[in-house]
């Protein structure tokens, strides 16, 4: 099987050289690596080019950004990867080790968030919960087989909670390949938010979306400006 990584970007010039650059081996090894540009104002697509297979541009949001990726993707196994997110050492080959070797068609790692201390507890407990509930974020890399991504219909069109309603899906086909090997992901939005104003937030727009909340409401809850027609 051959493994796709696509990456949603927006305005992440300060991040996109460091973020393609540790996919590097994967390219080695015949991974493919697709960056879509959800119409950033700085550089990002230009510095991506010279290091990923290919640079595409979509309408912005994350779902329909990621599906765009899919669409132009040619692997049988597709993995979705934030741009402050960095997969552990080898997970080409785990994933597709663990992938064909069950019979299991998507999952996700278990993620570590940096910074240690309170960051250790609060990953901890995301990677319990993801493992008790059967739904990933992105954060953690979620990963699947083309055909089941189809199956389901790819991402929802909404503009947040994309990857949960995704799990969702997802879950009807089977509970998720839970991998214990770590990403690891940028403490950034705990930084600029605060620890724990972060932590209510995510556990109302969870609750408030599990209770049919519309999406777009919550995102700008979340900061999300819809993009300008």
């Amino acid at each position: 099987m051959k493994l796709s990584i696509i990456m949603p970007v927006l305005d992440e010039a300060a991040e996109i050289e460091a973020a393609l650059g540790a996919l590097v081996p994967y390219r080695q090894r015949g991974v493919e690596v697709i960056v879509v540009d959800g119409g950033s104002s700085d550089n990002t697509a230009a510095l991506a080019r010279p290091l990923a297979d290919r640079v595409i541009a979509s309408t912005r949001g994350r779902g329909l950004q990621m599906n765009a990726g899919a669409a132009a993707a040619t692997g049988d196994v597709l993995l979705f990867l934030h741009a402050d997110t960095r997969l552990p050492d080898g997970a080409d080959g785990l994933v597709l080790d663990e992938l064909a070797g069950s019979k299991k068609v998507w999952g996700r790692f278990d993620v570590r968030i940096e910074g240690g201390g309170v960051f250790a507890l609060i990953s901890t407990f995301m990677n319990a919960r993801s493992r008790l509930t059967g739904i990933a974020t992105g954060d953690q890399a979620m990963f699947m087989t083309r055909e089941a991504f189809e199956r389901v219909g790819g991402f929802p069109a909404i503009a947040l909670m994309e990857d949960v309603a995704l799990s969702a899906q997802l879950k009807r086909t089977g509970r998720p390949l839970c991998l214990t090997e770590c990403v690891t992901t940028s403490g950034r939005r705990w930084h600029r938010h605060g620890v724990l104003r972060t932590i209510v937030l995510m556990w109302k727009l969870r609750l408030a979306f599990y209770f049919g909340s519309d999406p777009v409401r919550l995102a700008r809850s979340y900061g999300y400006v819809p993009a300008k027609h």
